[in-house]
């Protein structure tokens, strides 16, 4: 038995191995230079200072929060859109496969390419604004680049990451027996009940690996917010990039740390919310529901 587990350890060795000797590099000497050591510049001496540098400025709160809310509704976005495409899509049709391959093609693109392609259509004298002209709704260019609220970095985000959840909701749709659903429909489960206690908890693992990485990716993104995202917040990755630039290195390793951690903490989290929320019976689940409702009225 150890031998077999050795052998296979050995086959991944020439890719695994080297992929996680680059990330474990670069991750360790990030977690030095944040606290002082490892230093390009300067003399290595253990310190926290810059911790508390970052830690006390406004500019770095604020990227935390936004970036957060990015992670959280691009992945709320994405899952809701997808997961109806997908079961839509669960039973072949005429056309579905074209349908499918067409709402997967953004996987094709790349994000620095959508995000020009974005620009162009909401500038200011971008084609959404002649259209609008044209049809009389205003009489001059709205400005939508660059708003406050991040609307257009949510929209990159979920055009960007919805083929990638409907790619992995469609796989676990489709494995779900037409049998399983027909038994629940011969026992009187109705539509809700099925996808709430049937349908939802047996593709509960691909939604979360969906989320998962939806999230650790919109999380960290630079490219989207940089060209659309508001001008009056940087996301954490602007942030350290912008540390960079100006030869702040510890404290753009400090950012770069709040990265690591906040990603896996945050992937930790989501895992815990969806299967909280969808493991059976659910929080959407009737059961629960009725349950709930029991227990207000004993209350009482």
């Amino acid at each position: 038995m150890f031998s077999r587990y050795l052998f296979i350890l050995l086959c991944l060795m020439p890719g695994l191995g080297i992929i996680l000797a680059l990330i474990g590099f670069v991750t360790y000497i990030v977690f030095m230079q944040s606290v002082g050591l490892n230093n390009i510049f300067g003399e290595d001496e253990f310190t926290l200072k810059f911790w508390e540098k970052t830690l006390g400025r406004k500019s770095y709160n604020k990227s935390v929060q936004y970036s957060l809310y990015i992670g959280t509704f691009s992945i709320i976005f994405s899952i809701i859109i997808a997961y109806p495409i997908a079961l839509w899509l669960r039973k072949p049709f005429a056309g579905s496969l074209l349908i499918s391959s067409i709402l997967k093609a953004p996987l094709l693109v790349h994000g620095l390419v959508a995000a020009f392609l974005f620009l162009n259509v909401i500038e200011y004298h971008g084609l959404l604004n002649q259209l609008f002209q044209y049809l009389g709704f205003t009489d001059e260019p709205i400005r939508m680049r660059n708003d406050r609220n991040a609307f257009g970095v949510l929209f990159l985000q979920t055009w960007k990451n919805m083929p990638f959840a409907l790619l992995l909701l469609s796989g676990a749709l489709q494995s779900i027996s037409d049998d399983t659903l027909d038994a629940a429909r011969d026992l009187g489960a109705n539509i809700y009940r099925r996808y709430t206690d049937i349908i939802i908890p047996l593709t509960i693992s691909a939604m979360t690996a969906a989320a998962i990485i939806i999230f650790i990716g919109a999380f960290a993104d630079f490219t989207f917010q940089a060209l659309a995202g508001p001008t009056n917040r940087f996301s954490l990755s602007q942030l350290m990039v912008e540390y960079r630039g100006r030869n702040k290195w510890n404290e753009a390793a400090t950012v770069g740390v709040t990265l690591i951690i906040l990603s896996f903490l945050g992937a930790i989290l989501v895992a815990f919310l969806i299967k909280k929320l969808f493991k059976y019976p659910g929080w959407f689940s009737p059961i629960t529901i009725k349950n709930l409702g029991n227990k207000m009225r004993t209350s009482k």
